[in-house]
């Protein structure tokens, strides 16, 4: 069973990260991505809790996005802050998770978050288009959990 730190080699996670780095080029929305081996509580409740530890909610427009995926239990959620939440639609990262999903299935585990990656900043593009004076405000690096 994998562990979330063998869940991707090196060389996936640089190709994430350039993806995320690609995708937050069409918007002002920051994305990260975090990995877990196991969690107890519920996916979306642990994903929030996590959104918060990360800082998440830290962004100027509040229009930060989570991939969350715990590991061993095959759980996925994708989040959005407060910013994003009050202009788009109930069931908006759906579509996300559903490719995140597929992809997993098939064992194309960096190529499903690259594609989720390039989504987003494609959905997001649409409610918070980049700026010209637009920075970098949270980091492209996955982070780990226990």
């Amino acid at each position: 069973m994998d562990t979330a730190v063998d869940f991707l080699s090196e060389a996936e996670r640089r190709q994430v990260q350039e993806a995320i780095g690609e995708a937050e080029k069409l918007t002002s929305g920051e994305l990260r991505v975090h990995l877990e081996d196991r969690i107890e509580d519920d996916v979306l409740d642990h994903a929030a809790f996590v959104f918060n530890e990360l800082g998440m909610h830290r962004t100027e427009e509040r229009n930060g996005v989570l991939i969350y995926i715990c590991v061993a239990d095959r759980r996925i959620a994708v989040i959005g802050d407060a910013g994003i939440n009050s202009k788009v639609p109930e069931g908006f990262w759906q579509d996300v998770v559903s490719v995140l999903q597929l992809h997993f299935a098939a064992g194309r585990r960096a190529e499903g978050l690259c594609e989720a990656a390039h989504m987003i900043g494609a959905k997001l593009s649409l409610y918070f288009p980049v700026k010209a004076n637009d920075t970098n405000e949270l980091s492209n690096d996955i982070s780990f959990g226990k």
